[in-house]
């Protein structure tokens, strides 16, 4: 092959510092290619590895959930480039100075919701926090325009040929979307709020009154400085925290006299993901393990360029 002995003879005749950088660029890309390989599995066996809970009897903690997407009272969320109502959205906008090029886009502005909604199955809602999630869509919008805020929506919402969309403009608009009354896959950290069933901590809790209350150093010294020396000595700090502790307590009985609300949101934790997919969970596990094979491919492939590449130099 013709551009298999082209690259042989770079390899062996190229200025070094051009070689390797390419070489390095490549071991690079063998090693991010192996560990999204194994991340993407990671998360295809979590999911798999997870139980589907109802909402009235889950239990805290980790779990999955299956229902619709639904708005929560109050003001509807609007996706702010095609105006639809939906339960999710992010967007971007980007422009592209060369009307010869399709390579040169720079992103000029974007935005993510962070807004609550709900997911709803036959038993229940439970409040999704979206913040920090990885959203899995149905819908998704690429349109183009000569404005920065486009004037119209896209031609081709819907459309399973996106690919064939004409470029007309400069700027190019992407929106992704979660619909209301969608199917709805979510993978998070799953708590009560509220009720007589909640889980409250007390020693936590204090400590977080406390800690907010030492933020306002003036108010705490006009508060418990009894015998006015600027200080807050230890007899004072006991009824610092005995002040906190009745607060804490007071709030714990209204909150275990109200609704309880179902709360999902992210973890914090690396190892156990915050997801929603408007994808059934098989759809979802099938695209993950697509995603882990077409890593371990690209890891594959840049592995053996780059031995080849430094066993025709090293042999030179």
């Amino acid at each position: 092959m013709q551009w298999l002995n082209e690259l042989n003879t770079w390899a062996k005749a190229s200025p070094a510092e051009d070689y390797w950088f390419w070489v390095i660029i490549i071991l690079l890309g063998t090693i991010v290619s192996f560990f999204f390989a194994f991340h993407y599995l990671h998360r295809k066996r979590l999911i798999e590895d997870t139980p589907t809970s109802k909402i009235r009897s889950a239990a805290q903690g980790y779990l999955e959930l299956i229902g619709s997407g639904q708005l929560m009272d109050g003001q509807p969320i609007i996706a702010p480039l095609t105006g639809s109502h939906c339960t999710w959205y992010d967007f971007t906008i980007e422009q592209n100075a060369s009307r010869d090029s399709d390579n040169n886009w720079k992103v000029i502005r974007k935005g993510i919701s962070d807004e609550l909604f709900l997911l709803r199955d036959d038993t229940g809602e439970c409040v999704i926090d979206p913040e920090g999630a990885s959203v899995f869509v149905s819908e998704k919008d690429v349109w183009y325009g000569n404005q920065v805020t486009p004037m119209r929506k896209p031609l081709h919402t819907r459309s399973k040929f996106n690919m064939f969309r004409v470029r007309t403009g400069n700027y190019r608009y992407t929106e992704r979307r979660l619909e209301i009354n969608e199917p709805l896959y979510a993978i998070g950290l799953f708590k009560t709020v509220g009720g007589s069933g909640a889980k409250l901590s007390l020693n936590d809790d204090v400590r977080e009154v406390i800690s907010e209350w030492k933020k306002d150093s003036e108010w705490l010294l006009k508060q418990f400085d009894t015998n006015n020396d600027g200080e807050i000595d230890m007899e004072e700090w006991q009824k610092v925290r005995e002040a906190a502790l009745k607060k804490v307590m007071a709030n714990h009985e209204e909150q275990k006299n109200l609704p309880p609300v179902h709360l999902l949101a992210r973890t914090h934790d690396k190892r156990r993901p915050f997801i929603l997919s408007a994808f059934p969970q098989e759809h979802l596990t099938r695209k993950l393990l697509w995603y882990s094979a077409f890593c371990f491919s690209i890891f594959l492939i840049a592995g053996f360029s780059s031995a080849w590449l430094i066993t025709i130099r090293l042999a030179t």
